[in-house]
Parts: C-alpha cells; structure tokens; sequence
C-alpha cells in the first residue's frame, strides 16, 4: 500500500461540505480484497476493537485495505473526542488506486489521524504491535493545542448557530466573523472595538481602582510597593488582613488574598513577583469573591468563586485528597476544560499553615481545608452562578465600572457577603476589572445552570437579524467565467457598491487589481473576503482550486454556471468525463444559501440537471425561450433570462423586462453569440441580487469589450483596415464558440495564430485545429514560453496533425515564438482581412498588439 498526495479540503468539496483530508492509496492486487489477506481484519480489530463494520460503497465490490485505512482514520478521531463522522473511499479509473476522504475537525489532528492509521494498517498486515492508546493520547493532546479554547469557543460556536461565517486567523484565539466590509474580529473575550487604552487601564490596577473611586464605585485602599519590607509597612498602614498582587496582572496569577503575618506577606509577594515586577498591597475585603460578567451595556452572567479547598474525610492526608478531587474529568491543565487542577506550591503551603495543617496532615471528617484564599478558576477554584441573584443596583455598579475602563466585555471582580444588596450596605467593594476575561465558569459552572455568554457577545458584534455575510457569487464553467465574472462585477459596482473580484487575471476590489495572475482559486477568494472595503464579492471558481482546497466560502448568495464542455483538463486529477466535470462544477450550485440563487444554462443538460441541486431558487437562461427547460421554468412562473426579438428578455410570471442587443457593445449588437451568453447569465446573476433594472441596463451599456474590462475575452483591434481579434480560448468548446464568431464578421480572408497547452489530452490538442481548419484559410502554429510537461515541439506536432485534410486551410507556418507569430500574422494581413490570435501570455501578447496597432 502507498499513499501519496495528502491534501486538506479546508471548505465545501467534491466530496461533502465537511472539511476533510482527502488522500490517494494505490494497493497492491492482493490489498484490493482484504479477504485474500490471512487474519488481517482480526489484527486489525486486534489492535482497534472500535473499528466500526468495513462495508464498500456497492454491496458486490470487495473491501479493500483503503477501506480499512479510511475507518481507521476516522474512528481513531471519534475515540479521541473528535466531532467526525463523515468518510469515503472511492475506486478511481486506475486499477487499484483509490481516493480516501475522511472529515477533521482540526486539520493537523486529521493528518496525524491519518498517518496513525496507516502505521496501524501497516502494523496488522505485518502482524506486529500497534500502541492504541499512545495513538489515542497523541490525538487528544494535540487536539486540545489546536482546538479553540471554551471561552473562544462558546463565541464561535453561538456565531455559527446564527449563521455567521467565521475564519480562524491564528493558531491562538483570534477569529474572523463575517465578511468583507461587515466583518468584526475577537481575540478571545475581547472584541476589535475596545481600545488599547482600555486594555492597557484595566491591566493597571491602580489606575484602575482611582478611576473608579472618582466615578463613586467603591474600592478598596491600597497602593504599589517598591519591595517585600515596603510592603510590610502599607500592610501595616492599611490594616491587616492584606491582598498582594500584580499591578498589572490577570487571572489571578500571583495573588494572594487574606495575608494576616508578615510570613505570609512575604511568600506571597514572592510569588507576585514571579509574574510582574510592579506589585500593589491592598486591604481585603472579607466575603465572597464574585465575578460579574458585562457585555456592552448589560449584565450578562455572574458567578460566586469558591477557592481551592477539599473536605477531610478523617483518613486521606490533604494531598491525598487533593488527588482524589483532581481526577475530577472536568478538571485540567490550564484553560481548555472547565475547571483547573488544585496544585500545590508556597502558597498553598502557607495557606495550610495559617490553618495549623500541612500537605501530609489528615483533616478530621467534614473539615474544610482551603489551599488558596484566591478563588481564580485558573487556580484550582470553583464556579457557582448566581445570575438570577444579582441586585439591580449591583449589576448597575459592575456596569458602570465597565464604562469607566472603557471595555465592551468586562469581567468585574466583586468583594461582598452576598449580591443580593447593594455594595454600599455590606462594605463590599469592586476589587479589579478584567479585560478579556475568562468565560468558563458562566458556561460550565461546577453548580448552577450556564448562561449563554457566547450569544451576549455575538449579539454585541453583530444586532439581530444581521449574519455578517455580503453577497457572494461564484462563477464556474467551461467557458465564459471570466467575462461573466467581470460583467457581473461592473454591474454591482454601477449600484455604488465596492467589489472583491477575483478572475484568471487577477484580484481586484473596488476596479483597482491587488494581485496578478490566476487566481481563480480559494486562497483568492478568501483574502477578498478579509478585505474590509469590499461590500460584495464575485469569484470565478476554478476546477483546479475546488478539487486542491474546496471551495472559499460555506455557501455563496448566487452561483452561476455557464456551461460544461470538452477540453476543461479532462484527464487530470481523476476528473476524466464532462460528467465528472460536472459533478465538480456543482458544488458551487450545491452550496448554494437556501435564500439564494442558481443561474443555470439550460440549453446545457449537464447544467440545467443541476437545479435538483440547489437549496434556493433557479434562474435558466438560454437563447432559446421555446428550450423545454425554458418552457417549463415560465410555465410555473419561475424566473428565465432569454433573447427574442433581437432583445434580452427577463421574465416572471407577469413580469417581463427588455434590453435590446444593440445597446449591449459586448455583444455586437447580438452577433457573437457566446458574448451573449454570457450577458444573460450575468443579467441573471443581477437580477438574483436585486439589483436595479435601471442600474443593469446602464452597466450593459457602458461595458466594453476592451482590454481593460475584458483583456484576452474577443479584444478588437483595427490594423490597417483589417480586424484583429485577441482571445484566450483554450480548449475545443471555446474554438467552436470563437469560429462561429468569427464567421459573422465579413471578411476577404480570415486567418488564426494558435498554439496549445501541454496539460491537455492529445486528443483535445488535436481537436482545436481540427475546428479551426475548417473556418480559416491560413493558420499560424507558434509554440508556448511554456510546455507544461511536454517535449519541445510535441504540442505543434499534435496541432499541425489536428489539420490534415483541413477543408479551408491552404497555408500553415510553424513559428517559435508568440511575439514572432504575431508579427508574422499581421505582416500578411491586407485591409478587409480578419486575423484571430489565441493569446498564451494574456497581458504581454495585448500589450505587444496594441503597440504594433499603434505604429500600424
């Protein structure tokens, strides 16, 4: 068995709208049965008892060790607490190659799956040991690194149930919600409006504590100290019992509550200084320590906070018994679970001393042991919520506080007996305000009921009704997506909004390119929509990127596909038939929201089968308005896009809207018939966006086939009277599509210059020439700057056979060089001539064209 190509499908795909690891295996003849392996599925089973039942997908076909290798994969994810249920293995055209699919939730955590199955398939046909639980372990912690931690979490988790598409931006805890211009971000339980000043005056707890003294919240005394002996005497001109702390610090790391001896005193601010080097001594207010919870102008959650304490069961010594309470599963290390190890260090030892009691004495039955006065989660405490007893007037203290720092999500530190009476009448006091703070003990408290925190703050970023999204249009086919894609851009963009485009040429926002090349691809389209001056998107959506990453986005408002024919990289990636195609092309149409639009070609049947695939609505477009497809669609009233009368006709039930062709300049006045296609998808896609009919028919009339708008897409020069056409077509639909063009542009004598890509079929290379041949009189053969693959001169050799017994062809030149060819070409036209030249290097090839036309 051999893996190779392991890929992470990090959006929808081929395969589901899960992400998945998607991987190649080729097996043996032997391997492609399990049941010619002697006692393989008994190891197997052996060494993972939880594999779930080998069953292939047709009941007749035998289980092969792909077969076991995805199971495997999958099931060691579920053992170790991942959310995954989604997996395949499909047998490809290459006899005993297979494709492995199965669903991650964390993507390194699915490729460590991955490879532990494969040494646990590799170790069961080698009949040797496999260590399950060392997997099971490797899995699980590296899952708890990667995973969002629950405060993170519970943001993301209430965003997704609303709708709201997030990105993760970094391995820690900064998310992405939303889009473009409608996008927000968090890191943790902050949110991107609160200000660093903010932050940094709730990091400064003296800062803080005068602040809030001058807005009548009340605080207790205390002041920094310069050393351990400085803090003795403010301990001493405070009034003991003492808090020592950070002045600066957060989650309760080195602070030490309660301190009655100068002992005491000086471990704790020992321990302080472990973590800052300014400390702060202030007096303690006796009573419960309770954490208020504020987001924007309300009090979302509030908790009591218990330290760290066992209860003597007169046998088990204090570290016994702290073992006995660690074990607890909900307790972990640091803060992806919902409680923190009890740990022993000075502190706790000091607290045990003051109680008469060390690690190894043995509390009498019932007795309360408390190892740290702090009742920080993240030292080992414990969660009560108290929400529901929040006094009117408390909750209005821990609000204000809020205000006063300046931050949107605030956890407020509360000294008092109970909050069930205002502060002022029990002495309590505020005592810090957290900035970012810690989520866990409203979600998951050890008593009481969670609140639904997660929801306060996504309510806070985004109000009601709003899912963060803007509108999204994925463009695919086999032709026309590149001039549909910037057609439809121009036509938003005429309604004042600002668009992300991304297309073969390139990424734009807002007409101005970003970056160059083809990106036609996810990666593309994802840092469009991190863009914040982007109030739309459209995406041509490639082949190549859906089958590498997925597609971008987990569903769009509008997707379009024009049309599905021969010659799209057939034969690459196990994409060998227009079928397969377009199985592919439809993930676009699948992911559709169910408050959006398809925008099919009915006139392609690959393509109008589609719409059984759509969540939202169809819109069919064809030339043809009497296409039975087409018929059908108006006869239930539904929405069409078709010409008739020399107009572009948009139709529904009763509604009916003309464009006439000769005010469409790309079209040329309805002549070139796949211009016209592409206008009414685009007009389609408009029309599913709601866009102003007014604001269409301006957009159409203003768009001109240049090169600027539409560079390599039937760009028209004039050289010397004769007409010279520049186009990208790359494949035998396109060629058919430009010769039909062609021929409804009167000329003497018509010639082509074409070369061929090398990451075709022969057959496909062969195929445009024979196309052309019959439509043009002389052909010029040039060869590409690149070969993909190919040997030198193999692809001019596949188009020069493409041309034998060519019915119009009377001259073929062979040339190295697309600037040589291009020369040549024009050197021979005469006024009255037509010339098509079938660009490779879009933007060079149009620049060079448009300077020889300029010298004419």
């Amino acid at each position: 068995m051999e893996v190779s190509r392991i890929r992470a499908l990090r959006g929808p795909n081929l395969w589901s709208r899960h992400t998945v690891i998607e991987a190649v295996v080729a097996c043996s003849e032997t391997e492609c049965a399990i049941a010619n392996i002697p006692g393989f599925e008994a190891r197997l089973r052996a060494s993972f008892p939880d594999l779930a039942i080998m069953q292939p997908m047709g009941h007749e076909d035998p289980v092969s060790i792909a077969h076991a290798l995805e199971l495997a994969a999958l099931g060691l994810q579920e053992e170790a607490g991942c959310p995954v249920t989604f997996s395949r293995t499909v047998q490809t055209v290459e006899p005993g190659v297979f494709q492995v699919v199965v669903e991650y939730s964390e993507e390194a955590v699915g490729k460590l799956a991955f490879e532990l199955a494969l040494s646990l398939c590799v170790s069961a046909l080698d009949d040797t040991s496999f260590d399950l639980a060392d997997a099971l372990a490797r899995l699980r912690e590296l899952d708890e690194d990667e995973r969002l931690g629950p405060s993170t979490g519970a943001i993301v988790d209430a965003a997704v149930a609303r709708g709201i598409p997030i990105r993760r931006l970094t391995q820690g805890s900064m998310v992405q919600f939303g889009w473009g211009s409608k996008q927000r971000r968090i890191q943790a339980a902050e949110i991107d409006r609160t200000g660093a000043i903010a932050e940094a005056i709730a990091q400064d707890k003296e800062l803080t504590k005068t602040l809030l003294h001058a807005a009548g919240v009340p605080v207790p005394l205390g002041r920094p100290v310069r050393d351990a002996e400085d803090a003795w005497v403010a301990a001493t001109e405070i009034g003991l019992p003492v808090v020592v702390k950070p002045q600066d610090g957060n989650q309760g790391k080195g602070v030490t509550v309660n301190i009655v001896t100068r002992n005491h005193l000086e471990i704790a601010y020992k321990s302080a200084r472990e973590f800052r080097d300014d400390i702060m001594v202030e007096r303690y207010l006796p009573g419960h320590d309770f954490r208020l919870l504020v987001v924007g102008d309300k009090l979302v959650a509030a908790a009591r906070r218990d330290p760290p304490q066992v209860i003597g069961d007169g046998v088990h010594t204090v570290r016994q018994l702290v073992d006995q309470v660690n074990t607890d599963p909900r307790r972990g290390e640091g803060h992806s679970t919902s409680l923190t190890k009890i740990r022993f260090d000075d502190i706790a030892l000091a607290r045990l001393a003051v109680q008469g009691l060390s690690a190894d004495s043995v509390p009498a039955k019932g007795q309360r042991v408390v190892l740290r006065n702090n009742a920080n989660l993240s030292t080992g405490g414990s969660a009560t919520d108290v929400t529901d007893d929040v006094h009117p007037e408390v909750a209005a203290r821990a609000v204000a506080a809020a205000k006063m720092v300046g931050l949107d999500i605030c956890g407020v530190d509360m000294v008092c007996d109970s909050v069930l009476k205002p502060l002022e009448e029990q002495g309590g006091g505020i005592v810090e305000v957290n900035a970012a703070p810690g989520l866990r003990m409203h979600l998951s408290p050890s008593y009481g009921k969670g609140r639904a925190v997660g929801e306060a703050i996504v309510t806070e970023l985004f109000g009601h009704g709003d899912d963060g999204r803007i509108p999204v249009v994925a463009v695919t086919g086999t032709n026309g997506k590149t001039t549909t894609v910037r057609l439809i851009t121009h036509l938003i963009a005429q309604s004042g909004l600002r668009v992300g485009m991304t297309n073969t040429d390139g990424v734009y926002v807002n007409g101005k390119q970003i970056d160059s090349g083809d990106c036609s691809g996810p990666r593309s389209a994802r840092n469009v929509l991190m863009h914040p001056d982007v109030d739309a998107a459209v995406f041509e959506t490639a082949r190549g990127g859906a089958l590498r990453e997925g597609l971008a986005f987990d569903r769009c408002q509008v997707a379009v596909v024009t049309n599905i024919g021969m010659g799209d990289h057939l034969g690459l990636n196990y994409i060998t038939t227009v079928e397969d195609l377009a199985v592919l092309k439809r993930v676009i149409v699948q992911n559709v929201s169910p408050n959006g639009t398809a925008v099919l070609n009915a006139a392609d049947p690959l393509v109008a089968n589609m719409a059984a695939h759509s969540q939202g609505e169809v819109i069919f477009f064809a030339a043809d308005g009497h296409n039975p497809m087409m018929v059908t669609q108006r006869t239930q009233g539904k929405k069409v896009v078709y010409v008739e009368d020399s107009q572009i006709i948009a139709a529904e039930g009763s509604f009916r809207y003309a464009i006439a062709l000769k005010e469409i300049p790309i079209t040329h006045g309805g002549s070139i018939s796949f211009q016209v296609e592409n206008v009414m998808a685009s007009v389609a896609a408009a029309w599913a966006l709601n866009l102003d009919w007014k604001v269409i028919a301006f957009g159409l009339a203003n768009f001109a086939n240049d090169t600027n708008n539409a560079p390599g897409r039937f760009n028209l020069f004039n050289y010397r009277g004769a007409t010279v056409i520049a186009d990208y077509g790359h494949n035998p639909d396109a060629m058919l599509a430009l010769v039909q063009a062609v021929k409804a542009i009167p000329a003497k004598r018509r010639s082509v210059v074409i070369s061929g890509a090398g990451d075709r079929r022969d057959d496909d290379i062969r195929q445009q020439t024979q196309i052309l041949g019959a439509a043009f009189e002389e052909v010029l053969l040039y060869q590409d700057a690149c070969q993909r693959g190919r040997l030198d001169g193999e692809v001019i050799g596949l188009l020069r056979e493409g041309l034998k017994g060519a019915p119009c062809t009377e001259y073929v030149a062979e040339i190295r060089g697309e600037f040589v060819a291009i020369d040549t070409a024009l050197a021979r036209l005469q006024a009255g001539d037509l010339c098509l030249i079938l660009v490779d290097q879009v933007e060079e090839a149009l620049a060079y064209i448009a300077k020889q036309v300029a010298l004419g």
